[in-house]
């Protein structure tokens, strides 16, 4: 579990105990600056301890911390031929607007304040210092974290992290709309379907990969379909001799904002310098997206 979640339930959230970092999507704090969602999860997490189904008590284990699973489908994205077409965002809204997950309803698109809702967004950006700058499209999505955050803290059990793959989904029967997951998310990958009232985030396309009616080569997530430069990659990283495992092994893959201890299952695969750009090109970018709320 995230190092400062473990501390905290760990002192019992008191004043004098270990206390939550600044996070810019923690959200509402509670008294004594305590963050209103990691309350929830510490009361969650030892409800589900005592009461839920034994997926949940397996769970919850020793202060939160998850079981090692033995596969874990994921992501994994190459910046260095990401060109920001948007493709995966639009292929992603068709899919899943249809599909189980769906529909992710849009209010009022054609006007001056339009909101929607997506699993997949592209923030485009400019990284460097001129002459030598480069522009960066930095595909996100739920990363399905092997120690997910959006997990504990969800107060009814609706966000769950499933062991015969670790994709994290969410069971609408039992969400709320408390976005309590929202804020505990540090990537912001969690959406509120506005029609609905429901959490909404990526399924890697659950409905689709494992559905035998269509041809082997099609169960993929749509995105990674869609994409025309092959910049996604889709697979189980934790076997050794998948194509994902093995460009994260030759390309030096990594992790988005590490620090966090969430050990997210997706990855990126870092640009290369453009010696072509500028006098003084870049070192390999290992981008992170600006903060905020900005959204491409």
């Amino acid at each position: 579990m995230m190092n400062w979640l473990k501390d905290l339930l760990a002192g019992g959230g008191t004043e004098a105990g270990p206390r939550m970092p600044p996070l810019q999507t923690a959200g509402a704090t509670a008294a004594g600056g305590t963050s209103v969602a990691v309350a929830a999860s510490a009361a969650g997490k030892a409800g589900r301890a005592a009461n839920g189904s034994a997926a949940e008590r397996a769970y919850v284990g020793d202060i939160g911390k998850p079981e090692t699973l033995a596969r874990q489908l994921a992501l994994v994205i190459d910046l260095n031929v990401c060109v920001g077409c948007h493709a995966c965002v639009t292929s992603c809204k068709e899919w899943n607007s249809s599909g189980s997950a769906g529909p992710l309803a849009d209010e009022n698109p054609y006007g001056a304040n339009p909101t929607g809702t997506f699993f997949n967004r592209v923030q485009t950006y400019e990284a460097g210092v001129f002459p030598g700058t480069e522009t960066i499209h930095f595909p996100k999505s739920c990363l399905h974290c092997e120690d997910a955050p959006c997990v504990p803290v969800c107060p009814t059990g609706a966000s769950y992290k499933r062991k015969e793959d670790g994709i994290v989904l969410v069971d609408y029967d039992k969400c709320i709309a408390c976005k309590y997951c929202a804020w505990a998310c540090p990537y912001g990958m969690r959406e509120l379907d506005e029609e609905r009232q429901v959490m909404t985030k990526c399924t890697l396309c659950v409905d689709r990969i494992y559905n035998e009616e269509l041809a082997p080569r099609d169960r993929k997530p749509a995105c990674v379909l869609a994409c025309p430069t092959g910049a996604r990659l889709f697979g189980d990283v934790k076997d050794p001799d998948s194509e994902v495992s093995k460009a994260i092994r030759e390309r030096g893959g990594y992790e988005l904002m590490p620090e966090w201890g969430t050990n997210p299952a997706n990855h990126y695969l870092p640009r290369r310098p453009n010696n072509a750009v500028g006098t003084n090109p870049p070192e390999t970018w290992k981008a992170t997206p600006p903060t905020g709320s900005e959204e491409a």
